[in-house]
């Protein structure tokens, strides 16, 4: 409804997208699954608007050789359910996925499902069966997440062709096309329709305005059809609602004329990603739940440093003694963007982490009284449970670089020395 809006704030040139987030609701009788079918829920959504005749994108070299577990329609018509393994550029090569823009935005759908924590082992895409697509559909391709349940479609991703704007654009009257202007004029012959209006409107009174869109919504071969119907006498054409006309050529005529064409008009097709945000984070946190194997009871969500509400755990010995350390860590660790927390209640340092560590939080800082002594600062990653020390600054500046995911735990190894659980104090 905005794509007129949005063409203008693009200065008139396609591609581009729109995105938006909202709530959705179905009309389920009989909701079931759990929290993956539900009434109502949160989707987001991308409309990239791009032209039918180039379906090419500017950026589909960056992720033309990301490796993707597909399942083609054939292969689901033939009663197999392997998926295949290949990268992007060689499924859109192969026809497999439609154009470069789709796989593009298949692509990057991957992307930021791994990103956010889903395993990529229990990822995988599947195409649209032809008696499942929608009518109007070029393709369209699932992003399916096995869970307790079994597979469950969380994104879909479908080249819609130029369907919704020519519906919109019907229904209101309003066009919703772009505008091409060609380097080089191309002449053609086209039929061209001219309405005798004053004989029309003491004729059809009202129903002018429906008579006109009947016409001007015909191709060539209709109108070819109609010209011939009226150098009969009279010719009768039909509305969507099967209201019958009858023309005379005193009415309207129709000639075949050259029109020099300098500026190419078409109707923008979309490709639309849409994401199911619950069934994602149900999946993500199913994905990311375990239990240690020395103690079932102690259990771990492993949220991705991007996602995990707090990013650092700040623990100090209990004692007051350490409050001025703690409000310096924690004013370092703000001043560089990484949100932390303090739990400097009465349980042992372990009971704070493991309790910390079902909750997602990645790292953790413990100050003691080496942490007086000597300013250094142990740093602990959630998974392994490794502990690094160093500087109190350097373990700020390398949890940062974590958090931020410039480098990865193997990286801080190298960057901090590891921390055997002994420090002498003097």
């Amino acid at each position: 409804m905005n794509f007129s809006r949005l063409l203008s704030f693009n200065n008139g040139k396609l591609p581009f997208a729109s995105a938006q987030i909202g709530r959705s609701f179905r009309n389920e009788i009989s909701p079931r699954a759990g929290l993956l079918r539900v009434r109502e829920f949160t989707m987001a959504e991308i409309e990239h608007y791009v032209d039918p005749e180039d379906k090419t994108h500017e950026r589909f070299h960056e992720v033309r050789d990301v490796e993707l577990d597909l399942l083609p329609r054939d292969v689901q018509s033939s009663g197999n359910t392997k998926v295949t393994r290949m990268t992007v550029g060689e499924a859109v090569k192969k026809g497999i996925i439609a154009n470069e823009t789709l796989g593009y935005f298949v692509a990057r759908i991957y992307l930021f499902l791994t990103k956010i924590g889903i395993n990529p082992a229990r990822l995988r895409f599947r195409q649209h069966m032809k008696n499942e697509m929608a009518h109007y559909a070029c393709d369209c391709w699932d992003a399916e997440i096995h869970n307790s349940t079994g597979w469950t479609e969380c994104v879909g991703c479908a080249d819609r062709s130029a369907y919704d704007l020519t519906v919109h654009s019907k229904k209101t009257g309003i066009p919703l096309i772009a505008s091409q202007q060609l380097e080089e004029p191309i002449v053609i012959e086209k039929e061209v329709v001219q309405f005798n209006k004053r004989t029309l409107g003491k004729m059809f009174g009202k129903e002018l305005p429906v008579i006109q869109n009947i016409v001007n919504d015909m191709d060539e071969v209709s109108l070819q059809k109609l010209k011939g119907e009226l150098a009969q006498g009279v010719a009768t054409i039909v509305s969507s609602e099967g209201r019958e006309f009858k023309l005379t050529p005193d009415l309207l005529t129709i000639e075949r004329q050259t029109i020099k064409q300098s500026i190419r008009e078409y109707t923008p097709n979309v490709i639309e990603p849409s994401f199911g945000l619950g069934r994602i984070l149900y999946c993500l946190l199913e994905h990311s739940f375990w239990s240690r194997e020395q103690d079932v009871e102690r259990v771990v969500l492993s949220l991705p440093p991007i996602i995990a509400p707090t990013k650092v755990l700040i623990v100090p010995l209990s004692t007051k003694r350490f409050d001025h350390l703690v409000r310096d860590v924690s004013s370092k660790l703000r001043k560089s963007g990484v949100f932390s927390s303090v739990d400097d209640s009465n349980q042992s340092i372990g009971r704070r982490y493991a309790r910390n560590d079902a909750l997602g939080t990645p790292y953790g800082v413990t100050l003691d009284f080496a942490s007086l002594q000597k300013g250094t600062m142990t740093l602990r990653e959630r998974d392994t449970t490794e502990q690094l020390i160093g500087p109190i600054d350097e373990v700020i500046a390398v949890v940062t670089e974590l958090v931020q995911g410039t480098i990865d735990w193997a990286e801080a190894r190298q960057r901090l020395p590891a921390y055997d659980g002994v420090q002498a104090l003097d």
